[in-house]
């Protein structure tokens, strides 16, 4: 490939290798601090001042904190963002934004997921690559040019701002909250996707169907902590015994002998059961004492955009106890449904498969489930590309539901979100790519939802490298053993060192 750089872009990469090497045993430290807070949204336990509840404020109070001695006016603003600014001669800001907030572990780790675990050259815990190790690097080359400007004695021709968001992974209200109050950079990129760079995202489509009230043999069907926006990878149904003794009071409350007797009859029953199920690849069942038998199902999860390649664990029990008749009619009509959603991740089982030529095939899936009261609730997750719109996925889902009797709600609608990939923009952040790694690649879009489509100019640029193969034991973002290598992430501030400098030199007002 031909280099495109300067002899002063040169000079400046070389640099910044220094830089790098200089800063990486502190770049590691850092990152490892940061996956040691849970940072999950709980918004069950938001106050005024943990608006998505206190481990997420610990992460984003962490990411400021890293910031502040870094040496960045930096403040967290109502435990909804933070910033970090290196001033400019200019209030044009070039932004970069990363986020703190990381979704549940959920299963198959042979690590701890909230301690970093540095193995072979690669870093593994949850968030070291979505998106705490980004957020890292991406303060680490802020520092780079404070000290070049420094260095100078001048300062950059326009201020850079940090953005550090705290629940991106549940709907970027973050972002949302952050507009309302002040302006948007003139150009912004986030660290929370691939390289080269993307330049659209599909529309995203959230809701919850929530079936008529039931009465059958399901005691309790969740996923616990799981998000929304993942396929689950573990999954617990709870039901009831047939014929159980003691169910309804068969026996006389008024003696404790006999009450002690049905508990007996109770815990035998469901042993029984049990052991009368036939075994299930990835299915372990347990009979409970108090009469009922519980099936937890150990899928494979993964991000909602990128379904290929997960198993459901939601769908594992509903395909178990549909063939071993453990639902009632009731409660089977609302989870064959769901089972049509699970089983096509494309959509061909519910009418909706399409596609288009940015974004390729419509994908959905189930995230959670779970039993309030009498009735299950169950959301889902489409990414949708423009041969469709909200409101043909909107009329699908309530067609579904009406056929079982139940509802459906929305709860995230984002159109689809392009950019011109021949524009100054991504042409530039796209040759920064190029020269710095010495990698081909050419632009191009994802399924899934990044901080980019929130701004009015924006893209998401990396630090994922397609040319970088992983070993196995390395997982994917929202996946067990979440990992990325020391040199992906040496080599994303290479690139993010030279686009900045690029950026720098362009005129930012022919952008508006």
């Amino acid at each position: 490939m031909t280099n495109g750089m300067t002899p002063r872009e040169t000079e400046l990469l070389a640099r910044a290798d220094a830089f790098i090497q200089e800063n990486w045993e502190d770049i590691v430290a850092e990152i490892g601090k940061l996956v040691a807070i849970p940072s999950v949204v709980d918004y069950d336990r938001a106050t005024p001042l943990d608006p998505n509840g206190p481990e997420a404020h610990d992460g984003l109070r962490a990411g400021v904190d890293l910031a502040q001695r870094l040496g960045f006016d930096a403040a967290d603003l109502e435990g909804q963002i933070g910033i970090a600014d290196l001033k400019g001669t200019s209030d044009t800001q070039i932004g970069m934004i990363c986020h703190t907030d990381v979704v549940a572990p959920g299963v198959g780790w042979t690590v701890s997921p909230w301690e970093m675990q540095r193995r072979d050259g690669y870093l593994l815990g949850r968030g070291v690559i979505d998106d705490k190790g980004p957020l890292v690097i991406s303060l680490y080359c802020m520092k780079f040019f404070a000290e070049a400007s420094r260095s100078a004695g001048t300062p950059l021709p326009y201020t850079l701002r940090m953005l550090i968001g705290t629940n991106e992974e549940v709907g970027m209200d973050d972002v949302a909250w952050y507009l309302d109050r002040y302006e948007a950079p003139a150009f912004l990129f986030t660290s929370d996707a691939d390289f080269p760079i993307c330049y659209g995202e599909k529309g995203s489509f959230h809701g919850e169907f929530t079936s008529a009230p039931l009465t059958g043999n399901i005691v309790d069907f969740t996923t616990r902590d799981s998000a929304t926006n993942a396929v689950p990878s573990r999954a617990w149904l709870t039901v009831t015994v047939p014929g159980a003794a003691g169910a309804d009071g068969a026996a006389s409350s008024d003696s404790a002998s006999a009450g002690a007797a049905d508990a007996v009859g109770a815990a035998d029953a469901a042993a029984r059961f049990a052991a009368s199920l036939p075994a299930a690849d990835g299915i372990k069942i347990t009979p409970v004492q108090d009469g009922t038998v519980q099936l937890v199902a150990t899928g494979v999860g993964g991000h909602a955009s990128l379904p290929e390649g997960t198993r459901s664990a939601i769908g594992m029990l509903i395909d178990y106890g549909l063939v071993n008749g453990l639902f009632s009619p009731s409660e089977q009509d609302f989870l064959v449904m769901a089972k049509r959603i699970i089983a096509a991740p494309d959509g061909s089982a519910i009418n909706l498969a399409t596609c288009d030529d940015a974004f390729g095939p419509l994908t959905i899936v189930a995230g959670t489930i779970h039993k309030v009261a009498d009735r299950l609730t169950l959301s889902v997750d489409s990414r949708y590309p423009t041969s469709i719109t909200c409101q043909e996925l909107l009329e699908r889902m309530q067609s579904l539901a009406a056929d079982v009797q139940a509802t459906f709600e929305t709860s995230l609608l984002m159109d689809p979100f392009l950019v011109d990939p021949e524009g100054p923009i991504i042409t530039t952040l796209l040759a920064a790519y190029h020269d710095a790694t010495g990698f081909d690649g050419e632009a191009f879009t994802i399924g899934g939802g990044t901080y980019a489509r929130k701004f009015p100019c924006a893209s998401s640029f990396g630090p994922v490298d397609p040319h970088e193969e992983t070993p196995d034991w390395v997982g994917p973002m929202h996946g067990a053993d979440e990992g990325v290598s020391e040199e992906c992430l040496k080599r994303a501030m290479r690139v993010y060192i030279l686009a900045i400098a690029r950026l720098l030199e362009m005129d930012l007002a022919t952008l508006k």
